[in-house]
C-alpha cells in the first residue's frame, strides 16, 4: 500500500481505532506512572499504541513510536518513516479537559507530508496531505461533516499559548508582535487551531519531540502554515542523534509571521 490516498484512509483508520481503546481507558479510574525523564504515562499510551502499529506495519513503512522508543525500540528509519504518538498530552488526558490527541503523520525525506490528528473526547478529527487539510467529527468510528480548512491571515494575530507549558519570554514575544489575543488549548490540537484560521502564531519555547509535532505539522502546513526552527529552516524529522528531540520553533499562518517570530525569539532566548 503506497498510494497517498490509501495511506490516508489507513491512517485514520488507526487513529479512529486507537480513539476507542483511549476512550475506554478514560471512562474509569486513570492510573498513571512516571516515565523515566518524568513525564506521565497510562496504559492508554501503550495499548493505543499496539493498536496503531497493528493498522500500519502491513505497509512496510518503519514505525516511530513515542511508547517504542520509551522500551528501546528504535527501527532503521530510512527516508520514509511513520511518526505516532498514541496519546499526546497525557496530563491533559489525566485531567480530563478533553484536550488530548492521537497523532499519526509520515514523514518523507525530512519533512511530515501526510498527518492525523484525533481528539478522541469531542471527535474533532485533522487531517492533511498534499491535496489540503480538512477537519471533521467522528461519529460512530466514522468521519462525518469533512470540511477543507486553511489558514487565515490577519493584521493582528491571535496567539496559541500552551496550558500546561509556559515561558517568560511569551508575554515580550506577545508585545513586539502585536498579539491581539491568546488562545489556550492542549496537546497538537494547537497546530489544528492554526490549520482551521482560529488563531495564527503558536511560538515554542519549551522542548518537544518529534511525535508532538510530526502531525500536527502536517496538517499546518497542508492548511498553508508554516513551521521553522529558530534559525528561520522548516523543521525537519528523524533526529536520532539528538533523541529525536525538537529544537525550539515558532508554526504560523504566514511565512513572513514565522520568520519575524522566529527572529524575535533567537533575540529573546540569546
Amino acid at each position: 500500500m503506497t498510494h497517498a490516498a490509501d495511506l490516508q484512509q489507513l491512517m485514520v483508520a488507526a487513529a479512529l481505532e486507537a480513539a476507542e481503546v483511549i476512550m475506554a481507558v478514560y471512562a474509569r479510574p486513570i492510573h498513571a506512572e512516571a516515565k523515566a525523564d518524568g513525564s506521565p504515562v497510562t496504559e492508554a499510551d501503550a495499548a493505543a499504541e499496539q493498536v496503531i502499529i497493528a493498522h500500519l506495519a502491513p505497509t512496510g513503512i518503519p514505525i516511530l513510536g513515542e511508547e517504542s522508543v520509551s522500551a528501546g525500540i528504535i527501527p532503521e528509519l530510512g527516508q520514509r518513516f511513520f511518526v505516532v504518538d498514541p496519546l499526546d498530552g497525557t496530563k491533559e488526558f489525566i485531567k480530563r479537559n478533553g484536550e488530548f490527541t492521537v497523532n499519526i503523520a509520515l514523514i518523507d525525506d525530512g519533512r511530515p507530508v501526510m498527518g492525523v490528528v484525533l481528539a478522541p473526547a469531542t471527535g474533532a478529527i485533522f487531517f492533511g496531505d498534499a491535496d489540503g487539510a480538512w477537519a471533521g467529527t467522528v461519529k460512530n468510528t466514522h468521519v462525518a461533516h469533512r470540511r477543507p480548512i486553511s489558514v487565515d491571515t490577519r493584521e493582528r494575530p491571535r496567539i496559541v499559548a500552551s496550558r500546561s507549558h509556559g515561558h517568560v519570554a511569551l508575554a515580550a514575544l506577545c508585545q513586539t508582535l502585536d498579539v491581539e489575543a491568546d488562545v489556550s488549548v492542549g496537546s497538537s490540537l494547537k497546530f489544528c487551531l492554526l490549520a482551521k484560521g482560529d488563531a495564527q502564531l503558536y511560538p515554542r519555547f519549551t522542548p518537544t519531540c518529534e511525535w508532538d509535532t510530526a502531525a500536527g505539522q502536517a496538517v499546518l502546513e497542508a492548511a498553508g502554515g508554516v513551521v521553522l526552527t529558530l534559525d528561520g529552516a522548516p523543521m525537519r524529522y528523524s533526529k536520532h542523534r539528538a533523541g529525536f528531540l525538537n529544537p525550539y520553533f515558532v508554526a504560523a499562518a504566514t511565512l513572513d509571521l514565522a520568520r519575524k517570530a522566529a527572529a524575535e525569539m533567537r533575540r529573546l532566548v540569546d
